[in-house]
């Protein structure tokens, strides 16, 4: 049973994740650590997440879709990758020593953070003839290996869908965040069914959290629409780095 500082710090962290996961991902290394420090193993602290994770991506894409950044009509077709990578991934999840496994993203998110900064245009700027020309079962095994990382173990998985949605379809990152909310909507509510089957869920814990994620999800969506991709590119450099240090756990 949480106390009151404890349920004070999850509303706060859930407040910042929510901020965080807006403008570029990662959110969830702050939560997860704190969720096994109340006493959750590992993959119950994973899955009641989720939670929080699913109900911030309500707020996120209807705001997305009130500013007319996200499009439901045009911008749905990922959402079959990625789901069905979840459900995967999700599966997977639900035993599985996950510390090799946070090794190895590390690396991948620094190698990330070098493509950001060495090429800021590319993530600034939109670029519609890359979709046209990639070829679609390629895109398709893309979405479903990030939709199964997603499912697996969450953390980090923003940082992937920007990469896929902007190196791989050409939108900038303004374009490519909303879409990555919208998907993370519908695989985690995937995920989630999973884990609420395998009984791994701490609704407590996960609807205290999901109080602080939605606002500050709210917060963050606004502001990443004001500011536009140049200022989401800081951010997103800045938070490559920190969870990829974490992941390593070097602080």
């Amino acid at each position: 049973m949480e106390s009151g500082i404890h349920i004070v710090f999850l509303i706060l962290l859930g407040f910042a994740s929510g901020f965080i996961n807006m403008f570029a991902g990662g959110g969830s290394m702050l939560v997860v650590p704190f969720l096994i420090f109340l006493g959750l193993p590992a993959n119950m602290a994973n899955a009641t997440n989720r939670v929080a994770i699913f109900l911030q991506n309500i707020i996120s894409t209807l705001t997305f879709r009130q500013k007319n950044i996200l499009n439901l009509k045009t911008d749905y077709k990922l959402l079959i990758p990625t789901t069905l990578g979840s459900i995967f991934g999700a599966l997977f999840a639900v035993d599985i020593d996950q510390e090799v496994f946070k090794k190895v993203i590390g690396i991948l998110l620094l190698i990330m953070f070098f493509m950001v900064w060495l090429d800021p245009k590319t993530w600034i700027t939109a670029n519609a003839n890359k979709i046209k020309n990639q070829k679609p079962w390629l895109r398709f095994l893309i979405f479903f290996g990030i939709g199964f990382y997603g499912g697996f173990i969450q953390i980090g998985v923003g940082f992937f869908l920007l990469a896929g949605l902007v190196l791989g379809c050409g939108y900038d990152l303004l374009k490519a965040n909303a879409i990555k909310v919208f998907l993370i909507l519908f695989y985690t509510a995937i995920a989630l069914i999973i884990f609420i089957c395998y009984q791994l869920v701490d609704w407590r814990s996960g609807l205290i959290l999901a109080c602080g994620n939605m606002a500050g999800a709210w917060v963050g969506t606004r502001l990443s629409v004001k500011w536009g991709a140049r200022y989401i590119r800081y951010i997103l450099l800045a938070a490559l780095v920190i969870v990829a240090i974490k992941l390593f756990n070097i602080i």
